[in-house]
């Protein structure tokens, strides 16, 4: 496998924004920690998702098109997290990631247009959302009015992905409608917000839902799960953020939290950390050797993050939702930290090992 260096930066650029993420998230559930720079708490949401995810999954796309045009779209992400935290005070960071974001949307333009199926719509569909909701946020939009809009872009992304991993299921007409009657809901939810956001925020919470539902009904990983090794820890992870998924929904549909606080807290990372994160660590064997060209063994010491992850969690969510137990929520904070930041030493420690025992004489 041959090594690609030239992409790490961007991945490196992308784990920065999620440490720095990460840091702010520390200090908004009340962890005393230094503030590199005043008025900073409200970057934690933009780093996460453009920061962190954006420059991921632009990054992914680039890979996959391969085209050199569509680079543009982490690299704006990636320097407009640079700006952000660094950059004079302004809307050039904002700017920068909206640019990214619009990359992203022309790259699955140019996919749809060779190539028309359901799940690049359904990706197209994701990237136009993020793009909006970009736009409402560089239109001084509050960050708690612009997050639905980024758990569409998420959510969307990778049931697109699971979608076209499925095809070789063949999953029927009928099974397939119910799928994008959930699709739109998450997109109604999103728009209807806007002028209505607790009504919004419980119509995206019955999509989210029908989207969980779906996933675990009909996924591949119903069936890969019950394989050995690397086949069944992408299943375990991919089933356990589904039900994550859910919860999210659950909880935005029967409360409608669309203003900051416990139960917004709890909808915000149930999607995020419960349900985008764990399949992050699902995909990461498969993204990361295709991105570095690093191979990524599997292990079983890969499940630690995820057990780790899924734990810190639960306990977040009962902090939020438990009123006597709140004291959980700033401990399950840092126990989410303590999971990301084992799972990017674990995922460094494979592959560094992996590499060096391909570049070992006599192999």
């Amino acid at each position: 496998m041959k090594l690609k260096l030239g992409r790490a930066p961007f991945l490196l650029a992308a784990m920065l924004s999620l440490a720095y993420g990460v840091w702010m998230g520390l200090l908004r559930v009340g962890w005393v920690l230094p503030l590199p720079w005043p008025d900073q708490l409200i970057l934690h949401g933009p780093l996460m998702v453009g920061g962190f995810l954006g420059t991921l999954i632009g990054l992914e796309r680039a890979v996959g098109i391969g085209r050199r045009w569509a680079y543009t779209a982490p690299l704006c992400t990636a320097a407009g997290s640079f700006a952000l935290v660094l950059g004079p005070p302004g809307r050039g960071g904002a700017w920068l990631v909206t640019a990214g974001s619009i990359v992203v949307v022309a790259v699955f333009v140019s996919i749809l247009i060779r190539h028309a199926t359901a799940f690049t719509g359904v990706m197209l569909i994701a990237a136009v959302m993020w793009t909006i909701g970009n736009g409402l946020w560089l239109a001084g939009a509050s960050i708690y009015r612009v997050v639905v809009w980024w758990i569409a872009f998420v959510v969307l992304t990778i049931a697109g992905e699971r979608l076209e991993l499925n095809r070789v299921l063949k999953p029927p007409a009928a099974t397939l409608s119910l799928l994008f009657s959930a699709v739109g809901l998450v997109v109604a939810g999103a728009c209807i917000a806007v002028p209505q956001p607790a009504l919004g925020l419980r119509i995206l919470g019955a999509g989210l839902g029908g989207i969980s539902g779906w996933l675990c009904a009909y996924d591949i990983a119903r069936k890969t799960v019950r394989l050995g090794g690397e086949r069944r820890f992408i299943a375990v992870c991919l089933l356990s953020g589904y039900v994550w998924l859910g919860v999210g929904g659950i909880i935005a549909l029967s409360i409608g939290a669309a203003t900051p606080g416990v139960s917004y807290d709890a909808v915000v990372h149930a999607v995020f950390l419960g349900f985008a994160f764990a399949m992050i660590l699902g995909h990461a064997p498969i993204v990361f050797p295709a991105v570095l060209g690093v191979p990524m063994p599997f292990t079983s010491s890969l499940y630690g993050p995820l057990v780790m992850l899924h734990a810190s969690v639960a306990v977040r969510l009962i902090g939020d939702l438990i009123e006597p137990l709140a004291r959980l929520r700033a401990w399950g904070g840092l126990l989410n930290a303590a999971a990301l930041l084992l799972f990017v030493l674990n995922t460094a420690r494979v592959m560094v090992f992996a590499r060096v025992r391909n570049d070992s004489p006599g192999r």
